[in-house]
Protein backbone atom coordinates (compact mmCIF):
# COMPACT_ATOMS: atom_id res chain seq x y z
CA UNK A 1 0.00 0.00 0.00
CA UNK A 2 0.96 3.58 -0.72
CA UNK A 3 1.66 6.08 1.84
CA UNK A 4 -0.66 8.47 -0.11
CA UNK A 5 -3.31 5.75 -0.38
CA UNK A 6 -3.09 5.44 3.64
CA UNK A 7 -5.32 7.81 4.80
CA UNK A 8 -8.33 7.12 2.40
CA UNK A 9 -7.72 3.35 3.18
CA UNK A 10 -8.70 4.43 6.66
CA UNK A 11 -11.36 5.98 6.15
CA UNK A 12 -13.26 3.44 3.88
CA UNK A 13 -12.22 0.54 6.23
CA UNK A 14 -13.71 3.17 9.14
CA UNK A 15 -17.09 3.16 6.81
CA UNK A 16 -17.06 -0.26 6.68
CA UNK A 17 -17.04 -0.90 10.57
CA UNK A 18 -20.03 1.57 10.39
CA UNK A 19 -21.60 -0.74 7.99
CA UNK A 20 -20.93 -3.89 9.21
CA UNK A 21 -21.80 -3.13 12.90
CA UNK A 22 -25.26 -2.14 11.60
CA UNK A 23 -25.53 -4.90 9.43
CA UNK A 24 -25.20 -7.22 12.22
CA UNK A 25 -27.10 -5.18 14.58
CA UNK A 26 -30.04 -5.10 12.46
CA UNK A 27 -29.41 -8.91 11.61
CA UNK A 28 -29.42 -9.15 15.44
CA UNK A 29 -32.62 -7.24 16.31
CA UNK A 30 -34.80 -9.26 13.48
CA UNK A 31 -33.08 -12.86 13.95
CA UNK A 32 -31.85 -12.98 17.67
CA UNK A 33 -34.36 -10.61 19.38
CA UNK A 34 -36.92 -11.17 17.12
CA UNK A 35 -38.33 -7.39 16.82
CA UNK A 36 -40.63 -6.84 13.86
CA UNK A 37 -39.56 -5.41 11.20
CA UNK A 38 -41.67 -2.60 9.21
CA UNK A 39 -40.83 -1.58 5.86
CA UNK A 40 -39.37 1.43 5.62
CA UNK A 41 -36.65 -0.58 7.78
CA UNK A 42 -36.54 -3.13 5.60
CA UNK A 43 -35.58 -0.31 2.89
CA UNK A 44 -32.69 0.86 5.18
CA UNK A 45 -31.28 -2.49 5.56
CA UNK A 46 -31.70 -3.02 1.71
CA UNK A 47 -29.11 0.07 1.31
CA UNK A 48 -26.81 -0.40 4.01
CA UNK A 49 -26.36 -4.48 3.57
CA UNK A 50 -24.83 -4.13 0.71
CA UNK A 51 -22.29 -1.16 1.63
CA UNK A 52 -20.54 -4.11 4.26
CA UNK A 53 -20.06 -5.90 0.94
CA UNK A 54 -19.23 -2.83 -1.47
CA UNK A 55 -16.67 -1.24 1.60
CA UNK A 56 -14.14 -3.78 1.66
CA UNK A 57 -14.13 -4.68 -1.91
CA UNK A 58 -11.93 -1.13 -2.22
CA UNK A 59 -10.03 -1.74 0.62
CA UNK A 60 -7.48 -4.71 -1.07
CA UNK A 61 -6.02 -3.40 -2.86
CA UNK A 62 -7.06 0.38 -1.92
CA UNK A 63 -9.42 2.15 -4.91
CA UNK A 64 -11.01 5.40 -4.02
CA UNK A 65 -13.73 4.67 -6.87
CA UNK A 66 -15.55 2.63 -4.58
CA UNK A 67 -16.90 6.19 -3.15
CA UNK A 68 -18.47 6.10 -6.77
CA UNK A 69 -20.41 3.34 -5.90
CA UNK A 70 -20.77 3.19 -2.26
CA UNK A 71 -22.14 7.12 -2.17
CA UNK A 72 -25.41 6.44 -4.04
CA UNK A 73 -26.52 3.69 -1.56
CA UNK A 74 -25.54 5.24 1.19
CA UNK A 75 -27.57 8.98 0.48
CA UNK A 76 -30.56 7.10 -1.41
CA UNK A 77 -30.40 4.76 2.84
CA UNK A 78 -30.08 8.30 5.12
CA UNK A 79 -33.34 9.30 2.55
CA UNK A 80 -35.07 6.86 3.85
CA UNK A 81 -33.90 7.24 7.58
CA UNK A 82 -34.16 10.40 7.54
CA UNK A 83 -38.21 10.60 6.58
CA UNK A 84 -38.51 7.37 8.68
CA UNK A 85 -36.72 10.00 12.18
CA UNK A 86 -39.51 12.21 11.23
CA UNK A 87 -42.27 9.84 10.94
CA UNK A 88 -41.04 8.28 14.27
CA UNK A 89 -40.78 11.84 15.76
CA UNK A 90 -44.44 12.88 14.29
CA UNK A 91 -43.01 15.90 12.30
CA UNK A 92 -44.60 13.44 9.10
CA UNK A 93 -47.83 12.83 9.54
CA UNK A 94 -49.02 8.88 9.71
CA UNK A 95 -51.51 9.34 7.23
CA UNK A 96 -49.20 9.29 4.47
CA UNK A 97 -49.14 5.81 5.81
CA UNK A 98 -45.93 4.06 4.16
CA UNK A 99 -46.19 0.93 6.28
CA UNK A 100 -50.07 0.01 5.02
CA UNK A 101 -49.04 -3.91 6.34
CA UNK A 102 -47.31 -5.48 9.22
CA UNK A 103 -45.80 -3.47 11.88
CA UNK A 104 -46.35 0.19 11.84
CA UNK A 105 -43.48 2.57 10.80
CA UNK A 106 -44.50 5.17 13.44
CA UNK A 107 -43.94 1.92 16.56
CA UNK A 108 -41.00 2.75 18.88
CA UNK A 109 -39.71 -0.81 19.15
CA UNK A 110 -36.54 0.05 21.06
CA UNK A 111 -35.51 3.72 22.86
CA UNK A 112 -32.37 3.60 24.40
CA UNK A 113 -31.73 6.82 27.37
CA UNK A 114 -35.07 8.22 26.69
CA UNK A 115 -34.54 9.07 22.80
CA UNK A 116 -31.93 6.54 20.61
CA UNK A 117 -34.68 4.85 18.59
CA UNK A 118 -33.57 2.28 15.63
CA UNK A 119 -34.27 4.78 12.80
CA UNK A 120 -31.99 7.10 14.64
CA UNK A 121 -29.15 4.75 14.48
CA UNK A 122 -29.79 4.55 11.21
CA UNK A 123 -29.42 8.13 10.49
CA UNK A 124 -26.43 8.22 12.55
CA UNK A 125 -24.99 5.06 10.42
CA UNK A 126 -25.63 6.52 7.17
CA UNK A 127 -24.96 10.09 8.13
CA UNK A 128 -21.13 8.70 9.43
CA UNK A 129 -20.69 6.54 6.39
CA UNK A 130 -21.39 9.39 4.16
CA UNK A 131 -19.24 11.92 5.82
CA UNK A 132 -16.58 9.68 5.65
CA UNK A 133 -16.78 8.74 1.94
CA UNK A 134 -17.04 12.28 1.28
CA UNK A 135 -13.35 12.99 3.11
CA UNK A 136 -12.21 10.45 1.24
CA UNK A 137 -13.27 11.66 -2.44
CA UNK A 138 -11.80 14.91 -1.75
CA UNK A 139 -8.45 13.84 0.31
CA UNK A 140 -7.77 11.20 -2.14
CA UNK A 141 -8.75 13.51 -5.64
CA UNK A 142 -5.73 16.06 -4.69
Amino acid sequence: MRNDATPGWTLIFAAWLVAAASTLGALFFGEVMHLPTCVLCWYQRIFMFPLALILPAGLFPFDRRVVRYALPLAVVGWTIAVFHQLLVAGVIPEEIRPCTQGVPCSQTVIEWFGFLTIPLLSVIAFSTIIALLIVTHFRSSK
